[in-house]
């Protein structure tokens, strides 16, 4: 009966997942330029081809500042969220959905929003940084900000999404090691440290991992606010992605920076995994 009620979805996970994924492979070693070509094999051309492509190592150093500049302040705050609102109440309520109302938002709605947040001298960022005496930034066009721009509008996005994770795994807590701590003489800083983080170890690992694909499967931005400029500044790995598919029909070429993305990911989520999940301590 269990592999029965089982059986639905790994029907599901191999017709929509694992064998795209072998398709990916496939084609990744062929020279096809195009979807539906029927490529000759080519081996492992097309992964030479990339490693030796400057905008790939481009594109990968990007992914690996944008992953570190959203996810590790996107899971602070969420955390944070989190505690400052643990206890329900009328007011933690409305705060809980002011801070989560950003993650309804869809990805391009933000986007265009955040165009207009980041116009040079007439953006509100602009405006209200002229208020202290900053001068007007041209967010989206210089090359050293963009994408600290993009990484600025997904930690807002993502960060009221994290907090539901880690409001649910608060709420799963025992209470007695609090107060325990609280009996101990710990104070409000100490008992986070010491109790509260090291046994919410699964959430993080789980938020951690969330937040890696996020950071990896997110372009809507990329697309509607900089096109991966200027200078290739803002050109992460699935934009190059579809570049490669869509602009410059190298189907071969984009497919084997997929199965290197995947792989990446992959290594990193077993990874966060196991290094978050060796630090919980789980109750007697």
């Amino acid at each position: 009966m269990p592999y029965a009620l089982l059986l639905p979805a790994l029907i599901f996970l191999v017709v929509f997942t694992y064998w795209p994924m072998l398709q990916v492979s496939l084609i990744s070693t062929t020279d096809a330029r195009r979807y539906g070509d029927i490529g000759g094999f080519i081996g492992a051309d097309n992964y030479v081809r990339l490693f030796a492509d400057e905008d790939f190592r481009g594109a990968l150093v990007n992914n690996a500042l944008y992953a570190v500049g959203t996810v590790v302040p996107s899971i602070a705050l969420g955390f944070w969220f989190a505690i400052m609102l643990r206890r329900s109440g009328a007011v933690t309520s409305f705060c809980r959905a002011i801070l989560f109302f950003p993650t309804l938002m869809p990805l391009v709605a933000a986007s265009a929003l955040f165009i207009f947040i980041f116009l040079p001298t007439i953006g509100l960022a602009d405006y209200y940084l002229a208020k202290i005496g900053v001068r007007s930034t041209n967010w989206l066009g210089d090359p050293s900000i963009a994408l600290w721009s993009l990484v600025m509008l997904t930690v807002w996005k993502n960060a009221g999404y994290y907090m539901l994770f880690f409001l649910a795994g608060l709420q799963s807590l025992p209470e007695d090691a609090e107060e325990a701590a609280l009996i101990e003489g710990a104070n409000w800083w100490q008992r986070q440290v010491y109790v509260v983080i090291p046994m919410l170890g699964p959430t993080f690992a789980f938020v951690t991992v969330i937040a890696l694909i996020n950071a990896v499967i997110q372009i809507d931005h990329v697309i509607v606010m900089t096109q991966g400029g200027p200078n290739n500044a803002t050109n992460l790995l699935l934009y190059y992605i579809f570049q490669e598919a869509h602009e410059f029909f190298d189907l071969g070429k984009a497919t084997a920076a997929t199965v290197v993305t995947l792989a990446l990911l992959l290594v990193l989520s077993m990874f966060s995994l196991r290094t978050m999940e060796k630090r919980v301590h789980y109750e007697g």
